[in-house]
């Protein structure tokens, strides 16, 4: 009998400002013996083409395995396919609208849905500002149904100097919510603060 295994971890990409969390967060499991599945919104190519300097192409060359966005028959989309969970990043308002509703319209919402309903860890970082009434509420609600909310919020305590640094201190910590320790980073409490 194959061997199940459990250290695979779903990563999205939306069509939400913020691609590179996506993309660095794959970076840094690259070199870790956790398998990555990745899916990209048709919303989401578009953003890594306005963004980044890295095709869809290359982004995916970083992933293990490669879902297309209206495949709702992917591995992914059944709770028998064990993993570690999902983070969706950058997370699009619709998107979360969809997740928050269960009317899942792509294997991204599917895949999500799956994660809340076998009590998997969902992590969306949300990427909209401001927030007003419904967004907020509809963050309560995926809250309640045992995501977390993780808008991608830089921690200045730690100096950045860089953009690029902004983003992979988010990305370690998003990834610290799976128990995975990938980076470097200058943690609070950890001798780094106020330098």
């Amino acid at each position: 009998m194959p061997e199940t295994r459990t250290n695979r971890l779903v990563i999205a990409i939306t069509g939400a400002s913020g691609a590179a969390y996506g993309v660095r967060m794959l970076e840094l499991l690259k070199p870790e013996d956790v398998e990555t599945h990745l899916v990209i919104s048709k919303a989401g190519e578009r953003t890594i083409s306005e963004e980044l300097d890295k095709t869809s192409k290359e982004i995916k060359a970083l992933a293990d395995v490669v879902y297309p966005a209206a495949d709702i028959g992917a591995a992914i989309a059944s709770g028998s396919f064990k993993t570690m969970g999902m983070l969706i990043a950058p997370c699009s308002v619709k998107t979360m609208g969809e997740v928050r509703t269960g009317l899942t319209s792509s294997l991204i919402s599917r895949a999500a849905d799956v994660m809340l309903k076998e009590r998997r860890r969902l992590v969306l970082m949300v990427r909209e500002t401001p927030f007003h009434l419904g967004h907020l509420r509809t963050m309560t609600a995926l809250s309640e149904m045992g995501a977390i909310i993780m808008p991608p919020m830089p921690a200045l305590y730690a100096k950045p100097k860089t953009i690029d640094e902004m983003v992979t201190y988010t990305a370690v910590r998003a990834l610290d919510l799976f128990g995975l320790d990938v980076g470097d980073i200058n943690r609070w409490g950890e001798g780094g603060e106020g330098k």
